[in-house]
């Protein structure tokens, strides 16, 4: 077994505390870092350089495509794997723009993680069979089927865009971020604008139904 240094992010305790212990029982893999948010996994990732990071996609503050866009970012020879109730075209084709090389439904993780996770210190992707086959069939070749593009908006506004949906005000944006109301009025402008949305219920309902956030 190819040993491996591992960061686990997972809102859920329960979760968070079954994979850390079902990973370290595998000889010559350590979890050297978990977080139960993105903006915490992307801190832990940049202080700990793991070979993996298994990020939950639905997360508060950072959700796990952000948070792997910026991990990525920082280290590119990091591998990500998101891990999710979820599965969908859209979905899949947000975590490849995101650079993630592994997608597992969480409902197969007892049953697969650990190949996953092999496969990728291999240097594969890895992805639960449903969405293998929906990558195989070439539905991702097709258009979005989303219009709101949200790969328009820059890190700092997908970001924002959490907060807001996630029911922060401006002044909370501003002040999670250390920017001025006024900055943080702007950048929501912004982010309406270029999504074509008129209300703030507008993005909470794109948000809930791309898993951005929970309902």
């Amino acid at each position: 077994m190819r040993p491996a240094r591992i960061l686990i992010a997972d809102d859920h305790e329960l979760v968070r505390r079954g994979l850390i212990a079902e990973l370290s029982q595998v000889p010559g893999w350590t979890v050297v870092g978990a977080a139960d948010n993105g903006r915490d996994a992307v801190t832990l990732a940049a202080e700990l350089r793991p070979d993996i990071a298994v990020l939950d996609l639905t997360m508060p503050e950072l959700n796990g495509l952000e948070a792997a866009r910026r991990i990525l970012a920082a280290d590119p020879s990091a591998r990500v794997l998101i891990l999710t109730a979820h599965e969908s075209e859209q979905l899949v084709r947000e975590v490849l723009s995101a650079g993630a090389q592994g997608y597992v439904l969480k409902s197969d993780a007892g049953r697969i993680l650990v190949a996953a996770l092999e496969a990728m210190l291999d240097g594969r992707s890895y992805f639960t069979s449903n969405v293998a086959r929906m990558v195989l069939d070439g539905y991702l070749r097709s258009e979005p089927t989303d219009p709101a593009a949200v790969q328009t908006l820059s890190a700092r506004e997908r970001e924002i865009v959490q907060m807001l949906a996630e029911g922060n005000s401006n002044k909370d944006v501003a002040r999670a971020l250390n920017i001025s109301v006024k900055t943080a009025e702007t950048h929501r402008s912004n982010i309406m604008r270029k999504m074509g949305f008129a209300s703030l219920p507008e993005l909470v309902r794109y948000a809930i139904r791309n898993k951005i956030i929970e309902p």
